[in-house]
C-alpha cells in the first residue's frame, strides 16, 4: 500500500465535516486536529474515546472513557493475575454528559463521572497521568513519555462522511500504584506498560475489527506490537506497525490473522508484512452490551507474543512481549 506519512498538523475535517482527504496517512506522532468531531453534524454516528491499558507482572488495568453522541459508556477493569479475579465497573449514561474528552489529544483532560465511577486523564510533566476509582478498587499510574517516543496516528477513509483517527501509543512506561481492597501494591517501573487507544470519527454502524498490541524488553531493546484488521479492509490504510527502541518501523501491508474464537485460547498467528507472530493467550475477557440501536461483543485475550519481526532495515524477536489480542463487533 502507498500510505503517505504525514509530517505537518493539519485538520481532520473541513467546516463542512467531511474529511479532509489531504489529512489520510500515518505519523510518528499526533498531528491532527479532531475538533470537527464535535456532535453538531452528523450526530450520532460521532465516536470519541481514550482507552487505556496498563499491564504489570502482578495485575492488568483496564480505563475507558468514551462518548457515542447518544450514550456515553465507561468501564473500570482491574484484574489479578495471580488470583485471576477482577473488580469490575461499567457505566452508561444518556447522551454524552458523564464524559469530558479533549477536542485534541494532549490539549485537556479526558474524565468519567457516572455513579461508583469515576476517571481522570491527565498530561502532566513527562506523561499521562491515570487515575480511577470504583467500589473495591482504586488506581494511580503515570505512563511516562519517554524523550523521542514515537506512536502510530493513522487516517482511515470510509469515504468523505465516514472516516476515523485512531493514535496507537504502545511502550508507555508506567509507574505508580493500584489498590484491591485494603491492599496496595506497587506498578513496578522498568517492568510495567501502558497503551493508549485514542480514537475520534464518525463510523459505519454496524462494524468489525480486530486489534493487537503488546509491549516488553527483548535482547535490550524496548520492543512494541501494533497491528488490527477487518476495519481497515479495502481503505488503503492499516494501523499495523512495530516499535523498535521507540522509533516507529510502518507496515503498509493488510495483515493475516488466523484463530478460532470457540477456541480463542488456543494461540492466534498474525503475519505478513514482515510480521509473523504467534500470541499465546493466558485470560480471555469477555463482555457485551444490548442497550436498543447500541450493542457490542468483545473478546479480548491477554497473553503473550512470540515470534519476529524482519525487515531489510530492522530485525528483532518478540519472545516474552506482553500484551493481547481481540475481536470486536460494533453495532452503534
Amino acid at each position: 500500500m502507498n500510505e503517505p506519512e504525514l509530517t505537518e498538523p493539519m485538520s481532520l475535517t473541513w467546516p463542512d465535516g467531511s474529511l479532509n482527504r489531504a489529512s489520510v496517512g500515518w505519523a510518528r506522532r499526533p498531528m491532527i486536529d479532531t475538533s470537527g468531531i464535535d456532535g453538531r453534524r452528523s450526530w450520532g454516528r460521532n465516536k470519541r474515546w481514550e482507552y487505556w491499558n496498563v499491564m504489570t507482572p502482578t495485575h492488568i488495568v483496564a480505563l475507558t472513557v468514551s462518548s457515542l453522541d447518544y450514550a456515553a459508556v465507561h468501564e473500570v477493569w482491574v484484574f489479578d493475575r495471580d488470583s485471576g479475579q477482577a473488580v469490575h465497573r461499567t457505566a452508561t449514561g444518556v447522551l454524552g454528559g458523564s464524559a469530558e474528552l479533549p477536542p485534541v489529544l494532549g490539549d485537556g483532560s479526558a474524565r468519567s463521572r457516572a455513579k461508583h465511577l469515576t476517571i481522570d486523564v491527565d498530561e502532566v510533566p513527562g506523561g499521562t497521568r491515570l487515575r480511577a476509582r470504583i467500589p473495591g478498587a482504586s488506581v494511580d499510574v503515570l505512563a511516562a513519555r519517554p524523550p523521542g517516543h514515537e506512536c502510530l496516528a493513522v487516517v482511515v477513509p470510509w469515504s468523505d462522511k465516514r472516516f476515523q483517527y485512531t493514535v496507537k501509543d504502545v511502550c508507555r512506561p508506567a509507574s505508580g500504584t493500584i489498590t484491591i481492597g485494603d491492599r496496595t501494591v506497587d506498578v513496578p517501573a522498568g517492568e510495567s506498560w501502558a497503551v493508549l487507544d485514542h480514537g475520534r470519527g464518525r463510523w459505519p454502524y454496524d462494524i468489525a475489527w480486530n486489534w493487537g498490541a503488546g509491549s516488553g524488553i527483548v535482547d535490550g531493546q524496548v520492543i512494541g506490537v501494533q497491528v488490527g484488521g477487518q476495519w481497515t479492509d479495502g481503505t488503503g490504510s492499516t494501523e499495523n506497525a512495530m516499535l523498535v527502541g521507540g522509533r516507529l518501523h510502518k507496515i503498509s501491508h493488510e495483515l493475516t490473522w488466523e484463530y478460532d474464537l470457540a477456541e480463542s485460547t488456543h494461540p492466534w498467528r498474525i503475519h505478513g508484512g514482515g510480521l509473523d507472530a504467534v500470541f499465546t493467550p493466558f485470560h480471555v475477557k469477555r463482555s457485551s452490551t444490548r442497550l436498543g440501536v447500541l450493542s457490542s461483543r468483545t473478546d479480548q485475550c491477554f497473553g503473550h507474543w512470540s515470534g519476529s519481526f524482519s525487515t531489510p532495515e530492522v530485525k528483532v524477536r518478540l519472545d516474552g512481549i506482553t500484551g493481547w489480542v481481540e475481536d470486536v463487533h460494533n453495532r452503534w
